[in-house]
């Protein structure tokens, strides 16, 4: 359980300040991966304030400049992974896979108190760390996650050598549902459940959509939690806008198999908007012509009035 307890009420507000932040990143710049902060904003809420086991914050409280990918001067460049607290044997990790919901993990971080809010100030600003899409000097990011299926295996890996150690910290690794399309996070899947990884959980926030549209008229998925358990998981499905209900089921008890949570989500909750949108709601643009009406319902927001 996190150190600083949050109450229920508390975990809410900081979903419902993650849909508003990003809104407003949204209005500011024209377009972004708003649809993502209202299928995940309670998913990303509940794991950082009520399931993940982390150590106080070892990142920087100000957004920094980023001098560029690695190289042999700037080896030294904090790790976004810091943010999470320096890695300890009872402690949690915490992968990020769908490395475009950054702007929702900065929020929950500065909504936790592991980065400072005006942090937020430089999403996305040419040269600084808070990038749009996240990489291992994004704050919450323990690696570049690059192609799908990359950030699953990483952290299955990361789960087979904590359990070989001893280590009584868990593993939980976010995922989109377009990613279980990915040959290699179902081979993860089942190395997993081979080696009886019962310290990696999977939380994926299943939201319907990818950037052509429906996953459903892309390439047929279901019946997920089957298809779980016949790769070597234990498998439980609740609803991603209900906090209890995704903090229930990341207890469940999964001895001797790796976890995986299906989050079911919709990319409008919270901002309904934008379901006339639907199922385009990859990378969500708003037109000048739309600008107005989101604005208003921004402002209510801000307000309080939703």
């Amino acid at each position: 359980m996190p150190e600083e307890k949050y109450t229920m009420e508390e975990t809410r507000r900081i979903a419902a300040s993650i849909r508003k932040q990003i809104l407003g990143i949204a209005l500011r710049s024209g377009g972004c991966y708003l649809a993502q902060a209202c299928s995940s904003a309670e998913i990303i809420a509940a794991l950082y304030t009520r399931i993940l086991n982390l150590g106080p914050s070892a990142g920087l409280w100000d957004a920094i400049p980023f001098p560029g990918v690695p190289g042999p001067d700037n080896m030294d460049y904090p790790r976004g992974s810091a943010y999470h607290g320096l890695p300890a044997p009872d402690k949690d990790r915490f992968f990020v896979s769908c490395c475009h919901y950054a702007s929702v993990i900065y929020c929950a971080l500065a909504a936790t108190g592991r980065i400072s809010p005006q942090a937020l100030e430089k999403f996305n600003v040419d040269g600084w760390n808070m990038e749009m899409i996240g990489a291992e000097h994004s704050p919450g990011f323990e690696n570049t996650a690059g192609s799908l299926g990359l950030t699953v295996s990483i952290a299955a890996g990361t789960a087979h050598a904590r359990k070989r150690k001893g280590d009584t910290g868990l593993v939980y690794c976010l995922m989109g549902d377009g990613e279980l399309q990915e040959g290699q996070t179902w081979e993860c899947v089942q190395a997993a459940g081979y080696y009886k990884l019962d310290n990696f959980i999977l939380v994926i926030d299943a939201n319907g959509q990818q950037v052509e549209g429906a996953i459903e008229n892309q390439m047929v998925e279901e019946p997920l939690e089957e298809r779980f358990r016949s790769f070597g998981a234990a498998c439980v499905t609740c609803d991603g806008h209900d906090i209890a209900a995704v903090e229930q089921a990341c207890r469940t008890e999964h001895p001797g198999k790796p976890l995986a949570v299906i989050c079911r989500t919709k990319g409008y909750t919270g901002i309904p908007l934008l379901e006339k949108k639907w199922p385009y709601l990859h990378f969500v643009r708003i037109s000048p012509e739309e600008k107005e009406d989101y604005q208003r319902f921004y402002d209510q927001m801000e307000g309080g009035e939703l």
